[in-house]
């Protein structure tokens, strides 16, 4: 079992920055590939980027290529997500999730989600 709680949201103004960190607890961390999907008022759960394992591999959905990053740090069991340039659609619950695989996982078939940290952009 894997706990995963999620810290950094707030309100920004459009054009700023964030990172959210997500802290997992558990098994061994770096056998987990990490995702973050954000979720608005009346949308589906989009993925926006994952990790694989050991960090080495990423992947980023259009939406926010060029604009988030997202890092792992295996030491202390915590995966980021750096948000630059924000924009007021950006505005959602940003979810992050584990899944025991080494591999980056570009699905939304991840195994352990947290509880969500609520990011709002103002125009």
């Amino acid at each position: 079992q894997v706990q995963l709680v999620e810290s950094g949201g707030g309100l920004v103004q459009a054009g700023g920055s964030l990172r959210l960190s997500c802290a997992a607890s558990g098994r061994t961390f770096s056998n987990y590939a990490m995702g973050w999907f954000r979720q608005a008022p009346g949308k589906e759960r989009e993925l926006l980027a994952a990790i694989s394992g050991s960090g080495a591999s990423t992947y980023y959905a259009d939406s926010v290529k060029g604009r988030f990053t997202v890092s792992r740090d295996n030491a202390k069991n915590t995966v980021y997500l750096q948000m630059n340039s924000l924009k007021p659609e950006d505005t959602a619950v940003y979810y992050c999730a584990a899944k025991n695989i080494i591999r980056v996982v570009m699905t939304s078939t991840y195994d352990y989600w947290g509880q969500g940290t609520q990011v709002t952009v103002s125009s």
